[in-house]
Formats: C-alpha cells, structure tokens, sequence
C-alpha cells in the first residue's frame, strides 16, 4: 500500500497542518535554544583557552564543625574546637 516514505511525508504534512498556529512559535524556541547552546559552548571553549594563572582562585570560607550531643532528638547544636 504505502511505503515508509510516504507515511513520512504524510505524518509531516498533518503535523504541519495540525500544528500551524504553534509553528512559529516552536522554531523560535528552537533558534533560540541553539544560540544559548553555542554562546556557551563558544565560553567553555574560551575558558579552556586561558591560562590557569589567568583564573581565579577558588574562595575558601571557613567554618566550625558541629556536633550534636545527646540523643538525637533534634536538640541544639553544639560547636567543637578545631585545633
């Protein structure tokens, strides 16, 4: 009866039919989505490009370690001492 061709292009067809008003719509999203993609591919690459010492240095925050007392019933924190 049909071939796989054909079932194709008269699936594409209705779903243009179908579809019509949202066409639009969804090759806007489209273009746009691919535009984010490759700006940032283009800044991964960039980042990859500069040298390590060019970079900035992670931020260390530091911090007391906590440990609860008793038997955990969700009472109060305790700071430790870190020495």
């Amino acid at each position: 009866m049909f071939g796989l061709s054909e079932l194709a292009i008269i699936l594409i067809v209705v779903i243009a039919v179908l579809a019509a008003k949202k066409l639009p719509e969804l090759t806007r999203s489209a273009g746009k989505s691919a535009r984010i993609l490759k700006a940032e591919a283009r800044a991964m690459k960039e980042e990859e490009r500069t040298a390590p010492e060019d970079r900035e240095a992670p931020r260390v925050i530091r911090g007391e370690a906590v440990r609860r007392e008793g038997t955990g019933d969700g009472g109060p924190a305790t700071p430790t001492s870190q020495g």
